[in-house]
């Protein structure tokens, strides 16, 4: 099994003037440790239950800009994107240049938004969730379209482009679509449609990803996709099983999940630390990890 950190929390010690030292050193521990996925929010405000929006919060695409040019071998995306935060056509050429300048490491994580607060808050556009999923599916057209041979226009509801070129294209022709969230009716239909991984999280434990990923098949089959091509992430595991105080009740938990097919676990750095809490990770416990 693999393992992705997701860098959720920049309010440490001194954040003030240690935050981007404290962040470049604990991805670069990753990156050279073996961890597989490097992700970082993609929110303008901190969510409210990291105590909000006057914590610190760095914009995403900068930082995983930022993040390929000091790493060599993690992959790198958003967890998620939200459609409503950049227009699809302008999010496609931006993936795509972190993808170019990286060579070839990032995925396209995208969902259809849920944070009202911040969107008010810098006068972005809100629009009720059934258009939000319409636009979602829109984005991901427009991305698919935006990476193959077809350069002319896109005419959807919500979306008109009147060329769709993207140049350079993505190192691998294409960009892996990650689609985050576990909506039964929409977004797991989306990823069965779409989606080259998904993104669920665990915090209701075994038996509910157990659900989600019954009805994951039940799309892909309705769609005629094989639901064993779609990489199955997982994160969202909650404290009861600390990977560095309960390593290891942490890997037995991983080797039920893995059983399902999950093949990939991101965890959040903890404490005041993250530079040693990931370099503990990945000297101790990433090792056994890998051999489930």
């Amino acid at each position: 099994m693999d393992l992705g950190i997701h860098y959720s929390q920049f309010t440490h010690p001194d954040w003030q003037h240690q935050l981007a030292a404290r962040f470049a050193e604990t991805v670069k521990v990753a990156d050279q440790g073996g961890v597989d996925l490097v992700t970082v929010m993609d929110h303008w405000f901190q969510m409210e239950v990291l105590n909000g929006p006057f914590e610190p919060m760095l914009e995403g695409y900068t930082s995983l800009g930022y993040l390929a040019g000091i790493t060599e071998n993690v992959r790198l995306s958003m967890l998620v994107t939200g459609v409503t935060y950049r227009h699809p056509g302008l999010l496609a050429k931006i993936a795509t240049t972190l993808d170019v300048l990286s060579g070839g490491r990032a995925l396209f994580g995208v969902g259809a938004a849920w944070y009202e607060r911040e969107h008010a808050g810098l006068g972005v556009p809100f629009p009720p969730l059934k258009e939000r999923f319409e636009m979602l599916e829109e984005a991901i057209l427009i991305a698919r379209q935006m990476w193959s041979d077809d350069d002319g226009a896109f005419e959807g509801k919500h979306y008109r482009l009147a060329e769709t070129i993207c140049l350079p294209r993505p190192v691998r022709g294409r960009i892996p679509i990650l689609i985050g969230g576990g909506g039964e009716r929409k977004t797991l239909r989306l990823v069965a449609q779409y989606g080259d991984a998904c993104h669920l999280f665990v915090r209701e434990g075994y038996d509910a990803l157990v659900h989600k990923l019954e009805v994951l098949r039940r799309h892909c089959d309705d769609v005629g996709r094989d639901y064993d091509s779609i990489e199955k992430t997982i994160g969202g595991i909650g404290a009861a099983a600390d990977p560095i105080a309960l390593t290891d009740a942490w890997l037995a938990e991983m080797e039920r999940y893995a059983g399902l097919g999950a093949t990939l676990v991101t965890v959040t750095p903890q404490g005041d630390d993250p530079v040693a809490w990931t370099t503990e990770m990945v000297e101790r416990v990433l090792p056994r990890l890998k051999q489930i």
